[in-house]
């Protein structure tokens, strides 16, 4: 199969975990998940296919039971059966999934521990903004909860400000809980375009992809989250897959 080749796409992934029935990758950033029918371009259900190819001629299936947005690299379940997709599936609607995340925000924060409770809704919902996605802490709401666990943090330097190494660990599944909850506590995420605190960000890099003006503002061509742990229930067993700091995440904290 032929793609466009975007220059910023990394049609990478590194399997963590695999046994008969489940399979866990480590996707890289910025790799879509599934195709979108939008653009022509690899994505980790192409290289997933292509890895199973011989258990996908026996009557096996692909199926993502969890998915990270373009920009968020790291570990993703995969149902490799029918059985094994229908027993994950309803781990992840009874919240039996246990994730923790990673993430490079902006500032240092006077806190070790924090867990921010603010419900989360669509902004257009309730306030102006030119982005669809945006989400906001509201009181109209769903209900949801994050940890935040101070684990580094990196003075200023070369025109960046000073960085916090995060753990996160988000107790519900709202859209873009953690990069919400994390803004909303004055921290956001290193490279976030919607979050960042200028929403110009976002649509300019719609207009016209990553350009220096972006570099100078953002420092990073995405928004530093990582999916690091992952532990589920499958069978008699409980399966804990971690997945280290990417590179281009922890180059930011030498």
């Amino acid at each position: 199969m032929s793609f466009d080749m975007p220059i910023a796409v990394q049609a990478h992934f590194g399997v963590l975990y695999e046994d008969d029935d489940v399979l866990v990758v480590d996707k890289a950033a910025p790799l879509l998940t599934h195709p979108t029918g939008e653009k022509n371009e690899p994505t980790l259900w192409h290289g997933v296919r292509e890895l199973l190819a011989y258990e996908l001629a026996c009557g096996g299936q692909v199926s993502f039971i969890n998915r990270l947005d373009r920009e968020t690299s790291g570990i993703t379940l995969v149902a490799k059966t029918a059985a094994a997709a229908r027993e994950l599936g309803k781990a992840m609607q009874q919240r039996l999934l246990q994730k923790e995340y990673f993430a490079v925000v902006q500032g240092w924060p006077l806190w070790q521990y924090a867990c921010c409770g603010e419900p989360i809704l669509r902004m257009e919902n309730v306030a102006d903004t030119r982005i669809h996605v945006r989400q906001c802490c509201h009181p109209q709401g769903k209900p949801c909860a994050t940890e935040f666990h101070v684990l580094r943090c990196v003075p200023a330097r070369e025109g960046r400000p000073p960085l916090a190494l995060l753990r996160c660990v988000p107790h519900t599944g709202r859209l873009h809980q953690i990069r919400v909850h994390a803004a909303f506590l004055g921290f956001p995420l290193l490279g976030d375009k919607i979050y960042g605190g200028d929403e110009r960000n976002y649509l300019d890099f719609i207009a016209e992809g990553w350009t220096p003006a972006l570099a100078a503002r953002l420092h990073i061509e995405r928004h530093a989250l990582h999916a690091c742990a992952l532990t589920f229930p499958f069978g008699e067993q409980v399966i804990t897959v971690q997945a280290p700091l990417p590179a281009d995440l922890a180059g930011l904290l030498e």
